[in-house]
């Protein structure tokens, strides 16, 4: 699946991956690739990879290859891995809150999923006259 994406990337050719795609002869792990799409765009955090990403999965969506439930379910994947995924790329929140929203737009995702995306979760540090005080 990772081969397929990255192909996908080089060539930008939509048709061809969602040949490869079917070609898998997989559907009830479709969400698997709809999750490898969106952690490869956080890894890269280039706008061209977004848009492309967007772009194959309103294919994979208008022509029915991968189902609405397994796009949910992938999503819904990777928001239960944000807390390892954040670790390895510092502004994945921006980009996957961003990556969502687009989708969403887009009618890919239902627009109550762009409410499940994992929220920022800092910690705001001492401040000189706080005593040493962790704040919460």
């Amino acid at each position: 699946m990772v081969l397929l994406l990255k192909e996908y990337l080089s060539s930008e050719d939509v048709e061809e991956a969602s040949h490869c795609v079917q070609d898998l002869e997989v559907p009830h792990f479709y969400h698997e690739l709809i999750y490898e799409a969106i952690v490869m765009m956080l890894e890269d955090g280039h706008e061209r990879v977004m848009l492309l990403m967007k772009n194959l999965f309103d294919f994979f969506s208008k022509t029915n290859i991968v189902k609405p439930d397994q796009i949910i379910n992938g999503f819904e994947h990777v928001f239960d891995s944000f807390a390892d995924i954040q670790l390895d790329i510092p502004n994945a929140h921006t980009l996957l809150e961003k990556f969502a929203d687009m989708c969403a737009q887009d009618g890919i995702i239902p627009i109550s999923l762009t409410l499940k995306v994992p929220s920022r979760g800092r910690k705001r540090f001492v401040s000189e006259g706080d005593g040493g005080i962790v704040k919460v």
